[in-house]
C-alpha cells in the first residue's frame, strides 16, 4: 500500500477539445483518490463535449467523436465529480489547465468550484532543480513510472499518483511537506491566522481586511481574485517591509465579495476612509482637500470678464453641482505649488494671480526673468491674462455631475447607487436602493471621483426618479 499522504488528495487529468477553458470542453476525466490511510480509488469517464473534437486532437488522444457521442455530458457527471474532489488537495500536471477547465465547466452550471491546488510541474522543479525538463514524459523516464496509455485521462492521473509515491519513498517527509506547503501557500501563511481560511477564500472580486490585536483593520485591499491577492502578500517574492509587518501583526482576516471590479474599487475606497488602517497609505481620508475656483474680479479691480483664482475647501462646496472648479489637491501647499508651476509654464503673472505682492506699478519678479507677459504693469490686459488663465486651467477642470440626481449603475447582479460623484452603496433590491438614498450623500472623496470618471462611461447608467424606485 502507498505511504499515506499529508491530507486527502485527488490526482486529476483531463482530455479536452482544445486549450481554452472558457471556450473548449472536456472529453474525458480521470481521477485517482488517495485518502489519509493511503488507500487508492480510481474513477474515469468519457464526457460528451456537445461540440466536435478537432481531428488533430482525436489523433493525439485517441478519443473520437463516435466514442463520446453516447457519453454523459459534464452536467450529468457534475455531482459525481464534485463529490470526489470535495475536501481534497487537487493535484495535476500544469494544474492551472485542469483546474481552470473544471472551474469553467462548473461555472456553466452556476457552481463556484474551488480547491487547494498543487501543480506537479512546479513540485518537480522545486525538488529537482538540476533537471531542465519536467513534463510528464520526463517524469516517467526519470522516475521509472508506468504509463500504459499516454494522453488518456486515468492513465495520466495515475502517473501523478506514482510520482507522489516515489517522492514519499525517496525524500524526507519534512522536505516534501515544506515543498508542498510552499507551493500551496501554507509555508508563508502568517502563524496567527487560521489556516482554514486558505481553502475558504473565494476566487472572486472583493475587498479583504486584515485585523490586528484590537480587531481594528490593519490593512484593506481590493482584488479581482481574493484568494490570489491575499496569498500574494505573503509569497517569498513579496516580502517587503509592509508585508512583513502585516504578517507579524495580522490576527484575523475578513472579506466582502463584490459584484465586479468597480464595486471592489468603490468599496475599498469607502472602507479605507472609514477605518483609516495604519498600513494603508493610499486612499486615506483627507480633511484638507481643496481646489481652485475662477471668480470674477470686482468692477473696480479689472476689465469685464476678468477672473482670478480663489482657493476653495472641499468641505465648503457642493461637489458635482459646482461648476468652474479646477484640480483636486491634498493641501493648500500642493494647490499653490501646482498653480505656480502652471503660471510659469504659461507665462502668467504671479502678482495678478494673487500669489505674489509687489509695489503698485512695479513689475513682478517673473517679468524680469521673461516668465510673465506683463499683466502686472499693463503690457497685457487683465482680460487677456484671464482668457489665457481659463485656457490653461481647462485641463484641470473637475467634471460637473452629468445627471440630474442620483443614479444606479449595474454591475453583475448589483446596482451601485451614486450621486454627485459620491458612492452611496450597492443594492440588490428596491428596499436597499431606498435605504441607501435615505441616508444622504457622504462627503466628497477624490478617489471615488476618479473611479467614477473612469468607469461610468463603460457601464449602463439608470437615473433614479424622485420616487426612488428600484432601477431594475
Amino acid at each position: 500500500m502507498p505511504a499515506a499522504p499529508f491530507q486527502p488528495m485527488v490526482f486529476v487529468d483531463l482530455e479536452t477539445t482544445g486549450s481554452t477553458g472558457t471556450v473548449d470542453r472536456i472529453t474525458e476525466i480521470g481521477i485517482v483518490e488517495l485518502n489519509e490511510e493511503g488507500e487508492v480509488r480510481e474513477w474515469s469517464s468519457l464526457v460528451n463535449p456537445q461540440t466536435s473534437i478537432p481531428g488533430f486532437i482525436q489523433s493525439l488522444t485517441g478519443i473520437t467523436n463516435d466514442m463520446v457521442a453516447g457519453a454523459p455530458t459534464f452536467a450529468e457527471l457534475a455531482d459525481e465529480v464534485l463529490s470526489r474532489l470535495h475536501g481534497r488537495l487537487f493535484v495535476a500536471h500544469n494544474a492551472r489547465f485542469d483546474y481552470g477547465f473544471l472551474k469553467s465547466e462548473f461555472k456553466r452550471l452556476g457552481l463556484d468550484f474551488k480547491a487547494p491546488v498543487l501543480c506537479t510541474v512546479k513540485l518537480s522543479r522545486k525538488l529537482f532543480p538540476q533537471y531542465s525538463k519536467h513534463n510528464l514524459d520526463a517524469l516517467v523516464e526519470r522516475h521509472g513510472l508506468h504509463m500504459p496509455a499516454r494522453h488518456r485521462a486515468l492513465a495520466d492521473a495515475d502517473v501523478l499518483r506514482q510520482f507522489w509515491q516515489v517522492l514519499q519513498l525517496q525524500l524526507p517527509g519534512e522536505t516534501l511537506k515544506e515543498a508542498v506547503d510552499a507551493l500551496t501557500g501554507r509555508s508563508s501563511w502568517p502563524a496567527h491566522l487560521d489556516p482554514a481560511l486558505l481553502d475558504e477564500l473565494p476566487e472572486r472580486h472583493g475587498v479583504y481586511l486584515f485585523h490586528g490585536d484590537n480587531d481594528l483593520p490593519l490593512y484593506i485591499g481590493k482584488a479581482n481574485n481574493l484568494r490570489q491577492r491575499v496569498l500574494s502578500h505573503f509569497s517569498a517574492d513579496h516580502r517587503m517591509a509592509k508585508e512583513m509587518s502585516l504578517a507579524q501583526q495580522a490576527r484575523r482576516l475578513t472579506w466582502i465579495e463584490t459584484t465586479g471590479e468597480m464595486g471592489a474599487l468603490l468599496k475599498e475606497a469607502q472602507l479605507i476612509k472609514q477605518w483609516q488602517p495604519t498600513l494603508n497609505r493610499r486612499l486615506r481620508r483627507n480633511n484638507e482637500l481643496c481646489t481652485w475656483r475662477l471668480v470674477p474680479l470686482s468692477d473696480e479691480e479689472g476689465d469685464d470678464g476678468a477672473v482670478r483664482p480663489e482657493l476653495a475647501w472641499a468641505r465648503d462646496l457642493d461637489w458635482g453641482r459646482q461648476d468652474q472648479v479646477y484640480g483636486l489637491f491634498g493641501s493648500q501647499k500642493d494647490a499653490v505649488k501646482t498653480l505656480r508651476e502652471i503660471a510659469e509654464s504659461a507665462q502668467l503673472c504671479l502678482v495678478t494671480l494673487g500669489l505674489e505682492k509687489v509695489v503698485a506699478g512695479r513689475p513682478c519678479f517673473g517679468y524680469q526673468l521673461h516668465q510673465c507677459s506683463g499683466a502686472c504693469i499693463g503690457e497685457e490686459s487683465v482680460a487677456d491674462h484671464s482668457e489665457r488663465l481659463r485656457n490653461v486651467m481647462a485641463d484641470w477642470r473637475v467634471q460637473t455631475w452629468p445627471y440630474g440626481g442620483p443614479v444606479a449603475v449595474q454591475e453583475g447582479r448589483g446596482w451601485h447607487v451614486l450621486d454627485a460623484w459620491c458612492y452611496l452603496g450597492t443594492a440588490t433590491s428596491e428596499a436597499e436602493v431606498k435605504s441607501l438614498l435615505s441616508q444622504g450623500r457622504p462627503t466628497f472623496d477624490k478617489d471615488t471621483y476618479k473611479i467614477l470618471v473612469s468607469w461610468l462611461p463603460r457601464l449602463r447608467v439608470e437615473p433614479l426618479s424622485d420616487t426612488r424606485r428600484d432601477p431594475s
